[in-house]
């Protein structure tokens, strides 16, 4: 047999009843929510960003940014509404490689399925119970996202899945903003394509459920930069590129036109320390030009608390072991030269 199948695992249901939200927490959440929503609907001028490590490695380190964070927030909340990422599983290229929490909540020991789910679950709560912060994930497994949808306010579809057509249908059912990036290849129609799809009801299988969607208004677009023919990177964040967009949004009609720009990844050719120069120049295009701020919301930072990146086994306490990251110190004096230029 080409599986094995070890053990069934619990549905979300049951796993969100033995690990449940409180009053205070539903509240916390509700709010961000609809502040949140609030900037992508254009009924706010705040500016988001969504920050934190590449991928949420181990507990302790992820809480300690998030403590850090929140500090932050709190000099910044006339501006700046933060979303932090706790990404707790990566996709990868080759299929090699740590893929996660929810694959290893212990990174240097075997998978665990059934430990990654309770593991992502009490990380997301904490966050919102000691921090009140609702953060950021990948859905990576769209039949994964129930078992932390009562807990995200932003949920990102990454460029190797945003032509999947699962993705699409189950982003049209999700209440929070997604964010659909621009696929490896560069091809911009592969993302709006995925708005419309998403910003459209369905009926589709799901979870062994029929079920129908309503479509999600606040599905929107992410620009990562791309690799060209020859394998280079190539960014796609300029003043040019974001009115390129704009003109893809006015042809196509869609609600809630928006843009959420990946300062890593092929924009700063995976050289962590260009996010910085990246995030100053996406602000100074939004104050050029009243078409190009009304359309981009925010930025997509990777952050954690030491610069670069390590090796699993290194040990390096709030080093990322997958991209490499801004540390810090760089981080905090970005965000308040961000807020000082908004």
């Amino acid at each position: 047999m080409a599986m094995n199948f070890h053990r069934k695992l619990p549905i979300p249901q049951e796993v969100k009843k033995e690990y449940p939200l409180t009053e205070k927490m539903e509240k916390v959440k509700a709010e961000r929510d609809e502040s949140i929503k609030a900037v992508f609907d254009g009924s706010s001028d705040k500016f988001i960003l969504i920050i934190g490590p590449c991928s949420a490695d181990h507990r302790e380190p992820v809480l300690e940014y998030i403590s850090r964070l929140r500090r932050v927030q709190e000099q910044v909340a006339d501006k700046i509404i933060m979303i932090p990422r706790i990404y707790t599983n990566k996709p990868r290229t080759t299929g090699h490689g740590y893929k996660g929490m929810l694959h290893q909540p212990d990174p240097e020991a075997k998978p665990d399925m059934y430990k990654g789910i309770v593991a992502i679950r009490e990380l997301h709560m904490s966050a919102l119970r000691d921090y009140d912060f609702s953060c950021a994930d990948e859905m990576l497994y769209p039949e994964n996202h129930r078992y932390l949808s009562d807990l995200l306010s932003y949920v990102a579809i990454g460029a190797r899945s945003v032509e999947n057509q699962q993705h699409r249908l189950v982003a049209s059912g999700i209440e929070s903003p997604v964010g659909m990036k621009n696929p490896t290849g560069g091809d911009l129609s592969v993302m709006m394509n995925s708005i419309v799809a998403a910003q459209s009801g369905h009926t589709f299988l799901y979870r062994g459920w029929e079920v129908t969607s309503d479509g999600n208004p606040y599905v929107h677009s992410i620009l990562r930069g791309y690799l060209d023919y020859s394998g280079r990177s190539v960014s796609n964040y300029h003043y040019e590129d974001l009115l390129r967009v704009e003109e893809l949004y006015e042809a196509s009609n869609l609600t809630n036109p928006s843009i959420i720009v990946d300062t890593n990844h092929n924009n700063s050719g995976k050289k962590y320390l260009e996010q910085i120069r990246i995030a100053k120049d996406i602000v100074h295009s939004r104050n050029q030009n009243g078409d190009i701020k009304r359309l981009v919301k925010g930025l997509m930072i990777e952050s954690y608390l030491e610069d670069g990146a390590q090796s699993a086994g290194e040990h390096v306490f709030g080093k990322s072991i997958t991209d490499p990251c801004l540390g810090w110190e760089k981080t905090e004096k970005l965000i308040f030269d961000i807020a000082d230029k908004l």
